[in-house]
């Protein structure tokens, strides 16, 4: 899935690329509550003359909104592949400082109070990388610009709030019930393509509460074809009355550009969740502590139930809320809090809105027999821990090895001296790799190919005991170690390393 705004990566999803697409007249803010101009303006039954008098009452609502970021470049060693290429950058011996340059982003946005509350994508408004956010702006169709400050963002569901003020009320639009929206529907999209402010576009809603294939609990779009690009991000789509049923998210495409398959987050998700990043409330989500696959046509075969109906358990957290209530490894979930499982409506999307602590009958598959239990859901961690519990829970290879991964972004300076990207080991993490919970140190994430470390056998999930016989349980410890060493003078550093079913090993890692 690819953000549509214009520093964004694609991700290849089933050979195409899904991105995430990141003078105002004074009527422009009563229009939502004036019932004879809005009947006035909106298109009657059957194909729209014209969408112009339902734009011109909502365009000056919709904003454009850009950020300034500082990023921090990697140097270029002018000394490599010469004698003097390991003393270029060392640190603690007068190397040269992180370089930094100026980057910008473009997404869209839309005013929803007179006051000046604007809603947009997460994505839109988060530094990526090592880039750090400096500035935020906010430009109205007039050409006013306005700094803003963000109230709050949920990067669960791509969703945030920031605030304008002046004097005078702003224009703003309203939320819709997305819940209504029919295949077929017309919709319009405003929005910042490619920095094109005040870009209108029209098409149909294609699909309701289409799933994308990205996981989560917020797979849930309306899909459209109304053109959507980079820079439409958090644009709004309206329906036929001027109301927001969806924000502009995504597309699907080959080329990057438009093929008329965009997606957009319901209203009926988004609208609750600006609420509370308004009003500061923590936002609250259900978990169940598994790890679940679609029920495709192999493993619907396999188990002898017929496909698209509930969601596969691939595993169970160990103490979680599923592991309570007796859900196993192998059993197919069909109902939970009496909704069925399906494509359009996940598991993850059902559990996610029931609030923590609410006790939720659950009917299951198991062994071809139906299975009734009760689990108490839990609190969903935050997308942060999510992502650091499951990430050494990937298939293995060699019977024992798991996959190999480059170094993150993150732990820049261990990634610099020794090609590692590490991470504490938590309770959580030493269960998916078979070691006691009491077990300390730090475990590798990612392992440069070209590193001394790679050449040494290093992998995702080893465990890091200590490093020159000091014992590391943070990387500021194994950054403290590696300042040490290089003080010292020292070309590498000691480590004792952990695999699982095997027995702990020093090895010497060259700084680089």
């Amino acid at each position: 899935m690819r953000y549509a705004y214009s520093l964004t990566t694609a991700l290849l999803l089933g050979g195409a690329a899904v991105s995430l697409a990141t003078g105002y007249p004074a009527g422009a803010q009563i229009a939502q509550n004036d019932d004879a101009t809005m009947s006035r303006v909106v298109p009657r039954s059957g194909a729209p003359a014209s969408f112009a008098d339902l734009t011109e009452q909502l365009a000056p609502a919709v904003v454009n909104i850009s950020t300034r970021q500082r990023v921090e470049v990697q140097e270029q060693n002018p000394f490599a592949g010469t004698p003097f290429e390991g003393m270029f950058g060392r640190r603690g011996g007068g190397g040269a400082q992180p370089q930094t340059r100026e980057a910008q982003s473009l997404g869209s946005g839309f005013i929803i109070s007179e006051d000046g509350y604007v809603v947009t994508n997460n994505h839109v408004v988060t530094a990526q990388g090592r880039a750090t956010i400096e500035e935020i702006t906010v430009t109205l169709p007039d050409g006013r610009e306005y700094e803003a400050e963000l109230v709050g963002a949920d990067p669960e569901s791509d969703l945030a709030v920031l605030k304008v003020n002046r004097d005078d009320p702003f224009p703003f639009v309203n939320f819709g019930d997305s819940r209504q929206a029919r295949v077929g529907d017309w919709v319009i999209a405003i929005g910042n393509p490619f920095g094109l402010g005040g870009t209108v576009t029209s098409g149909i809603i294609s699909s309701v509460y289409r799933a994308t294939g990205g996981g989560g609990a917020y797979d849930r779009y309306l899909q459209t074809d109304a053109a959507i690009n980079r820079g439409n991000s958090g644009g709004p789509m309206f329906d036929m009355q001027g109301n927001v049923i969806g924000i502009n998210n995504a597309i699907f495409s080959p080329t990057g550009g438009s093929v008329g398959i965009g997606f957009a987050i319901p209203a009926e998700t988004a609208a609750p969740i600006v609420r509370q990043l308004i009003s500061g409330e923590e936002i609250e989500r259900g978990y169940l502590g598994i790890q679940i696959q679609a029920v495709d046509d192999d493993l619907a075969s396999s188990l002898g139930i017929r496909r698209n109906r509930g969601e596969f358990v691939q595993s169970v957290v160990p103490g979680g809320a599923a592991a309570e209530a007796g859900l196993r490894a192998g059993d197919v979930v069909i109902e939970i809090n009496g909704k069925e499982i399906t494509p359009e409506q996940t598991l993850s999307f059902v559990v996610s809105n029931i609030e923590p602590g609410t006790r939720v009958p659950i009917i299951a598959i198991r062994n071809g027999e139906r299975v009734r239990l009760t689990a108490q859901i839990a609190q969903r961690p935050s997308a942060e821990e999510l992502a650091q519990q499951n990430q050494f829970m990937a298939p293995e290879e060699n019977g024992d090895s798991l996959e190999q991964s480059e170094p993150s972004g993150e732990d820049s300076s261990i990634g610099e001296a020794l090609g590692l990207s590490t991470t504490p080991l938590t309770p959580q993490i030493a269960r998916q790799l078979g070691v006691s919970d009491d077990t300390g140190g730090l475990v590798v994430a990612g392992v440069a190919r070209s590193s001394d470390a790679a050449a040494k056998g290093l992998r995702r999930g080893d465990i890091i005991l200590s490093a020159n016989y000091r014992s590391v349980s943070s990387n500021a410890d194994l950054e403290a170690v590696i300042r040490m060493a290089q003080d010292e003078g020292r070309e590498a550093v000691l480590v004792r390393v952990q695999r699982r079913g095997q027995q702990a090993v020093y090895i010497p890692l060259r700084i680089r």
